[in-house]
């Protein structure tokens, strides 16, 4: 398997939106981050209480934010496990679309800030 080195230097955990959203900016296609690692779904639930409020609430904005940048085409979203319950959450950088430019991502920067 091909080891990916991100490049520009990725933002140091914990990753905020914004942080995520200024790296995207900034990434060229096939950049990676690791958003996360740890068991989302797992983590993010409050009724385990595995993560303070705060913390609870900072990944689970930052999991949504990233979904909705996959969606809109500018990231693919990739896991790797690296044990039992541990995983680390990776988002790559793809090539920016036409259709949304680089006028988008100041934008997602603002929304997140």
């Amino acid at each position: 398997m091909a080891t990916c080195t991100p490049n520009p230097t990725p933002p140091q955990m914990p990753l905020t939106e914004a942080a995520f959203c200024i790296w995207l900016g900034a990434a060229a296609p096939g950049d990676v981050v690791v958003y996360h690692r740890g068991a989302l779904a797992r983590d993010i639930c409050p009724q385990l209480n595995l993560l303070s409020p705060d913390e609870r609430v900072r990944v689970a904005g930052l999991s949504s934010r990233v979904l909705k940048l996959s969606e809109a085409g500018l990231v693919h979203l990739v896991q790797r496990r690296r044990g039992f319950e541990d995983f680390e959450y990776l988002a790559v950088a793809r090539r920016r679309p036409r259709r949304i430019g680089h006028s988008i991502l100041p934008l997602l920067q603002q929304e997140a800030a």
